[in-house]
């Protein structure tokens, strides 16, 4: 089963336009573990242009599902995590001043780096996932440096998407089969949608959880949130828990 966790930093995005407190994060995602979302995740930036560092601590005594915070993992943000303990922290290596998340991490180039925080993390028990591209050697780096899953960026599946489905696909369905032969759990995220995510899910093999959070707030405001997080969990033909 692949499991739906909903980032909500764009819930905070518009909150934070205002400056009060609506929407109310924190209820937010509360009711989108209501509706079925069966994880909720974060990624505060440096700049707190959504996700502020002080919403973490009011999450993580909400949460009752998944709880994921992803970010670079500068000291600061380091700290965060270990203070917080969400059950998993993905490592993103997104620049301060970047817009959205938009590559994943060289594991070959940054394998003494990322040996040293993922130990760090995993002496806190928190699972970790890698921000990673479906490049092979990355996949096999990731293994190398002790973390507990990858996660796919799909920003460049969603955009060849709408001109070439099967070669969208291609690469992330062979470094998938070579993730599960060498034992690192696979998760994926970014530009998912409700027009792309059952055939990634349809075409990468044990594909354990999708982190989600433009598409889901943007179709939203069309179809209410409560139905909106159904139809992303018929598309990954999740039965609904709430």
């Amino acid at each position: 089963m692949t499991r739906l966790s909903v980032n909500v930093n764009k819930v905070a995005l518009l909150r934070n336009a205002r400056g009060g407190n609506l929407p109310d994060l924190v209820q937010v995602s509360k009711d989108c573990e209501r509706f079925g979302a069966q994880g909720i995740t974060v990624h505060p930036r440096p700049d707190e242009r959504h996700i502020r560092y002080s919403d973490v601590p009011l999450l993580k005594e909400i949460v009752q599902t998944e709880y994921n915070i992803e970010g670079n993992p500068n000291e600061r943000f380091l700290a965060l995590v270990l203070k917080n303990k969400p059950d998993q922290c993905t490592l993103v290596p997104d620049a301060p001043d970047v817009l959205t998340s938009d590559s994943g991490w060289d594991t070959v180039t940054h394998e003494a780096f990322l040996t040293e925080v993922i130990a760090r993390l995993h002496k806190a028990d928190i699972r970790v996932s890698i921000f990673v591209d479906p490049i092979e050697k990355h996949i096999e780096g990731a293994k190398k440096v002790n973390a507990d899953r990858i996660e796919f960026y799909t920003g460049d599946y969603a955009k060849e998407f709408l001109v070439n489905p099967k070669k969208a696909v291609e690469p992330h369905a062979r470094c998938a089969k070579l993730a599960n032969e060498i034992g690192i759990g696979i998760n994926a995220g970014h530009d998912l949608n409700l027009d792309n995510l059952r055939f990634y899910k349809d075409n990468v093999e044990n594909l354990l959880e999708v982190s989600i959070g433009q598409a889901i707030i943007a179709d939203a405001l069309y179809f209410g949130l409560h139905n909106t997080i159904q139809l992303y969990l018929k598309e990954l033909k999740i039965p609904h828990l709430g």
